[in-house]
């Protein structure tokens, strides 16, 4: 079966409860007016029956009219737009007197009808409502006064209604449910534009983006929210291109210098020692080109990867001195100085690995940056809610124009004024990505030919 569009869906919808909402007004309508002129033929018979129980007396068990004469010729003159039939009977049901408008008609007297009820009954093929009133003599039922008036008026009037609103009744849900139609369609007109609009996104057009509409509705926060995500994906598809255009050039270099190395050496014997320089030069090479592979790996194994992490309670002041120790060759190269300012022990709820990794980075960072003899120091202070970590080197500091890149991937500061600073470029990348994950804070602090300092910041 095929389903209804969304248009066509909004409009039933609303038509179904229109159509409810319409047939019980309908059905109200029809109730008041019917109710109404019941009320109206049950007033007018009552009267009757007040006034001609008036004009009667009851004498030795008979029914008599006072002026019988007097009361046929008004009964027979008397014009009315719904004249009342009067008939007398006796206990019996046997007809005593009627009024003249019933000619050769007679009333039929019900005896299985509660006495003084108002029902509808028939006169010949005629729907009347009448009432039938005992007449006592003394205790004893002696006969009935019968009254009853025309309903063939008040059903006409009951009949044309229901015809009217049974006919109006699909005329008018078929006007509304073009009239939804149409108003759906104008409402749902930036889904349109919406579906247009991802028709001719591809990964080479990803700069079109969806008209927001005026009205600022649920569609004009759902345009809003698909125009964001299409920024981000360009964004990040961008970021990706880039990434593979930066790592396929990293990692052409070394291999670039390897094989070039290479071919020199195989072009004519050369003595021992110079094909050792060589091959250990190729080993550098090789050793720089796993670092950059690892580092590429650690970028990708580790983005968006929340689910991954085993946060733990983490000794600050541990990991700190681990990587002072672990790069200690380093240090003892560059004649490097480690002032550590560790006042309390510090701890923090984090995964220790890649907490590890961050601040191995930051390290290496900054003996790599750092003057020979230089310092560097290690600094955690606390508050009432965060622990402020620090790591400090008085190195050749990064240009203030610099600082807004230095996270970016394969970005290196003064790559060209200092061309013996080996480095990939990806170090402060992965702290940054890795920070992001673990919701630290990470600020930088630098001046050209002074220094930089790093600064990680936890919530407690």
């Amino acid at each position: 079966m095929k389903q209804l569009s969304f248009k066509n869906r909004i409009a039933s919808n609303y038509i179904i409860t229109t159509a409810l909402l319409i047939f019980v007004v309908f059905f109200v309508i029809y109730s008041i007016v019917r109710f109404s002129v019941y009320v109206k033929v049950n007033n007018d018979i009552q009267s009757e029956v007040v006034k001609h129980l008036k004009e009667i007396k009851v004498q030795e068990n008979c029914v008599l009219l006072v002026r019988e004469e007097q009361w046929k010729a008004i009964q027979f003159n008397k014009v009315d737009v719904s004249p009342a039939f009067i008939q007398f009977v006796d206990e019996l049901g046997a007809i005593v007197n009627k009024s003249p408008n019933l000619k050769q008609k007679q009333l039929k007297y019900y005896p299985y009808i509660a006495n003084n009820t108002l029902f509808d009954g028939k006169l010949d093929n005629i729907n009347v409502r009448q009432i039938q009133v005992p007449l006592f003599q003394g205790t004893k039922i002696i006969g009935f006064l019968i009254v009853a008036m025309s309903l063939e008026d008040s059903k006409m009037v009951l009949n044309n209604l229901f015809f009217v609103l049974l006919i109006a009744y699909p005329i008018i849900l078929l006007v509304l449910f073009l009239i939804a139609r149409f108003i759906a369609g104008r409402s749902i007109k930036p889904i349109s534009t919406i579906i247009e609009t991802s028709n001719i996104i591809t990964k080479d057009n990803l700069k079109s983006r969806i008209q927001l509409p005026q009205n600022r509705d649920e569609l004009f926060t759902l345009s809003k929210t698909i125009n964001n995500l299409l920024d981000r994906v360009e964004q990040t598809i961008e970021r990706e291109k880039q990434f593979a255009s930066d790592a396929s050039h990293e990692l052409r270099t070394p291999l670039a210098v390897i094989k070039g190395t290479l071919e020199v050496l195989v072009r004519k014997p050369r003595d021992p020692q110079e094909y050792k320089d060589k091959i250990d030069f190729c080993i550098n090479e090789v050793n720089r080109l796993n670092h950059l592979v690892d580092e590429l790996l650690l970028l990708a194994r580790f983005e968006n990867q929340k689910q991954t992490l085993k946060i733990e309670k983490v000794h600050l002041n541990a990991i700190f001195l681990d990587i002072i120790s672990r790069n200690s060759t380093l240090f003892d190269e560059k004649k490097l100085s480690c002032i550590s300012n560790f006042t309390n022990d510090y701890y923090v709820f984090t995964d220790h690995y890649l907490l590890s990794i961050i601040i191995n980075n930051i390290v290496s960072n900054a003996i790599k940056y750092s003057n020979n003899q230089g310092v560097i120091n290690f600094e955690i202070n606390e508050t009432d809610e965060k622990l402020i970590c620090s790591i400090t080197d008085y190195g050749i500091g990064i240009e203030k124009t610099e600082l807004n890149k230095i996270f970016e991937q394969f970005y290196r500061s003064k790559s060209n004024k200092h061309p013996e600073i080996k480095g990939t470029g990806l170090g402060l990348s992965i702290v940054k990505r890795l920070c992001i994950l673990l919701q630290i804070e990470l600020d930088i602090e630098s001046e050209e030919n002074k220094g930089t300092k790093l600064i990680l910041i936890f919530t407690k």
